[in-house]
C-alpha cells in the first residue's frame, strides 16, 4: 500500500512539477541512485593503474597503420565516443527531461570517466582528455567476466568480484567489471608480452560487447501485463534484467536470440575476415581476421582480430571528423579509414531481390547481419528501399520512395521504412505534460510505437518480444529474416531498379536536437556540423536491377 502511494504522489508531483516548469525545462528530480548498476564504480580502480590509448599505441602501433590495433581502433566511434557531438546533443537534451540520467549514457560512451570520477557531473562538463579517449585500449583489455567460470576465467577474477559491492548478472547497460590492478587481458596463451598478460576467452566472447551493446532504461520498468511504468524516485532498478526494462537498444539480444548465437551462419566470405566462413559473434564480424602482427616485436599471426569495431557510423564519423578538425588527438586519416570500413560493412549488411510475380514486382529486402537491420540506438535511424520503374526509352514512369536532398524529405508515404519509434503513453503524457504519441524525448518514453526493422536469422516473434525486442507495425513470420514488398508494374514497364538506403541524421531528428535544446550550444552545434557535412544524406547500401522479358504491357493475354 505504501509503494501505491508513493507511486500516486509521484505522478501528481510530476504532472504539477512539469506544468508549473516546462518553460524553464526543469527536469524529473531523479538521483544518481536512480541510474545505479552494480559493476565497477568511482573510486574502485586508481586512474594510475589504467593506461592512456597512447601508451598502448607505442607497441601496438606506428607499424601497419591498414590492421595494427592502436590505427584501427582509433578510426572507430570505440576512439571517438567522447569526441561526438551527436552524443553530447543526446545527453543535452536526456538531461534536460530527467536528472542525473547522463552520467548513465557516460558509463558507455567514456567509460574511463569512471575511474576519473568524472562520470558524476551528468552533463559531462568535468571530462578531461583521459576520459575523451573513449573506450580504451586498457579498458576493454581489463575487463572481468562477471561470471566466474574455474578453470576458464583467470583465478585472479575470483578476488576482483569478490570486493564488489554487487555483481552484474547480466551483460548489458554499462555493468562492468575492470581489474583494480589493471591487470591486462587477452584471449592467447602464448603471447610474448612485455607487460603482465592473464589469458582471458572473454575478450573473444560476445557478452563483453553486450555490456555497452544492450540497453535498458533503468528507470522505467516492465510491468506484469507487458506495460512499462515509471519507477519510484531515488530508488534503484528493481531488477538490472535489461529484459524487465523499457528498450532502448537490443542489438545484443537480437543477437543472442538469433541463429548466429546458437552455433553461427555459413556467409561466405561475406564478413569474418580471413576467418571461418561460419561467423557467430559480435567479434567475427565486426573483429575481422587477417595476417598482421598485434605488436611491432611479436610474431606474424594469420588471425590477428583487427579492431575496426566497424558498424554503421558513417555518418556520425563524417560529423565527428569536421568536429575535430585541427584536434591533435585525432588523426583525419584513421577517421577516414574508419569511415571507409563502416560503409564496406553497410553495403554488406544487406541484400536486394527482385523478381516478377505477374503484374506485379515484388522486391525481397533481406537482412544479412546478424541483428535486426538497422540495429543499435534507435533515435533517427532508418533504412527503406527506393523502387524506380524505367520504359524502354528510360524515361521514368513511377517511383517509390523517393528522398528529397533539397529538403531533406523521404516520401514515407510511398515506402516501407524499417524502424523503431517510441512513444509516452497516456500515463506518461499525465504524468510529464508532454503530448502522448511518437516522442523525441526518449529518456521519458514508455511504449514502442513502432518496430518493423527487419530481423536475424533464427527470428521468433515470442521470444523477441519477451526480450523487449518485439515487432510493431509489421508482420514477420518466424524465421524469416527478409521483408517483401508487392508492387504493380505500371504499364510499358520494362526495367526496375531497387535502392536500399540507410539514414541516421534525419532532418527532423536533427532539428528535434536543435530546437529543444535549451541548456548549451551542443544543440545548434550539430545542425551546422549536419548542414556543413551533406545534412545526413541517406547512404546506399545496396542495389538491384530488373529486366523484364518483355515490355509490360497494358494487359496481359
Amino acid at each position: 500500500m505504501g509503494k501505491l502511494r508513493g507511486r500516486i504522489a509521484l505522478v501528481a508531483m510530476l504532472a504539477m512539477g512539469w506544468a508549473l516548469s516546462a518553460a524553464a525545462q526543469t527536469p524529473i528530480p531523479m538521483t544518481q541512485t536512480d541510474f545505479h548498476v552494480p559493476g565497477t564504480q568511482i573510486g574502485n580502480m586508481p586512474l594510475a593503474n589504467l593506461r592512456s590509448a597512447s601508451e598502448c599505441a607505442s607497441c601496438h602501433g606506428n607499424f601497419n597503420a591498414a590492421a595494427e590495433p592502436s590505427a584501427t581502433w582509433a578510426g572507430s566511434l570505440m576512439a571517438l565516443g567522447g569526441k561526438d557531438p551527436l552524443f553530447y546533443a543526446q545527453m543535452t537534451t536526456a538531461n534536460q527531461d530527467v536528472a542525473n540520467v547522463g552520467s548513465f549514457c557516460l558509463r558507455c560512451h567514456v567509460p574511463v570517466a569512471v575511474v576519473t570520477g568524472h562520470v558524476a557531473q551528468a552533463n559531462g562538463s568535468t571530462l578531461d582528455a583521459r576520459d575523451k579517449e573513449g573506450v580504451t585500449c586498457h579498458f576493454c583489455h581489463s575487463m572481468v567476466d562477471p561470471n566466474y567460470q574455474a578453470g576458464v576465467s583467470p583465478p585472479e577474477d575470483q578476488a576482483v568480484l569478490a570486493a564488489l559491492a554487487a555483481v552484474p548478472n547480466y551483460a548489458a547497460n554499462a555493468m562492468f567489471v575492470l581489474d583494480p590492478q589493471g591487470r591486462r587481458r587477452g584471449p592467447r596463451s602464448d603471447h610474448a608480452a612485455s607487460h603482465e598478460l592473464l589469458v582471458s576467452p572473454f575478450l573473444r566472447e560476445a557478452k563483453l560487447c553486450g555490456t555497452c551493446h544492450d540497453v535498458g532504461n533503468v528507470a522505467v520498468s516492465k510491468q506484469g501485463d507487458g506495460t512499462y511504468q515509471y519507477n519510484l524516485l531515488n530508488t534503484e532498478s528493481p531488477s538490472h534484467d535489461p529484459w524487465q526494462q523499457f528498450p532502448l537498444e537490443r542489438t545484443y539480444t537480437e543477437w543472442k536470440l538469433s541463429a548466429f548465437a546458437a552455433g553461427g551462419v555459413d556467409l561466405g566470405d561475406r564478413f569474418g575476415g580471413n576467418r571461418s566462413p561460419v561467423v557467430a559473434t559480435c567479434q567475427d564480424c565486426h573483429m575481422p581476421t587477417v595476417a598482421a602482427k598485434a605488436c611491432f616485436f611479436g610474431p606474424d599471426r594469420n588471425d590477428m582480430a583487427t579492431h575496426d569495431f566497424a558498424g554503421a557510423a558513417v555518418p556520425s564519423l563524417d560529423l565527428i571528423a569536421a568536429y575535430t578538425v585541427g584536434d591533435p588527438d585525432v588523426d583525419p586519416a584513421h577517421v577516414a579509414a574508419g569511415r571507409a570500413k563502416a560503409l564496406s560493412m553497410l553495403q554488406r549488411a544487406a541484400t536486394v531481390e527482385l523478381s516478377r510475380d505477374g503484374a506485379d514486382v515484388v522486391a525481397r529486402v533481406i537482412n544479412q547481419s546478424g541483428h535486426k537491420l538497422p540495429t543499435g540506438h534507435i533515435e533517427g535511424r532508418r533504412v527503406w528501399l527506393n523502387l524506380k520503374f524505367y520504359d524502354i526509352n528510360d524515361t521514368l514512369l513511377l517511383e517509390r520512395g523517393h528522398y528529397d536532398s533539397g529538403t531533406a524529405h523521404l516520401d514515407e508515404a510511398t515506402t516501407t521504412v524499417y524502424e523503431m519509434q517510441v512513444a509516452l503513453s497516456a500515463g506518461a503524457a499525465a504524468a510529464t505534460g508532454l503530448p502522448a504519441g511518437v516522442t523525441t524525448h526518449m529518456a521519458l518514453a514508455d511504449t514502442i510505437a513502432k518496430d518493423t526493422r527487419i530481423p536475424p536469422r533464427g527470428f521468433n516473434t515470442t521470444t523477441f518480444a519477451n526480450a523487449g525486442a518485439p515487432v510493431v507495425g509489421i508482420s514477420y513470420g518466424d524465421g524469416e529474416y527478409w521483408h517483401e514488398q508487392h508492387v504493380a508494374l505500371p504499364a510499358n514497364t520494362a526495367r526496375v531498379v531497387a535502392t536500399l538506403y540507410y539514414q541516421s541524421l534525419t532532418r527532423h531528428y536533427i532539428e528535434a536536437l536543435r530546437d529543444g535544446n535549451v541548456t548549451d550550444s551542443w544543440g545548434t552545434t550539430l545542425h551546422s556540423l549536419w548542414q556543413a557535412t551533406g545534412r545526413g544524406a541517406p547512404i546506399e547500401m545496396t542495389t538491384a536491377t530488373l529486366e523484364l522479358e518483355r515490355v509490360f504491357a497494358d494487359s496481359f493475354e
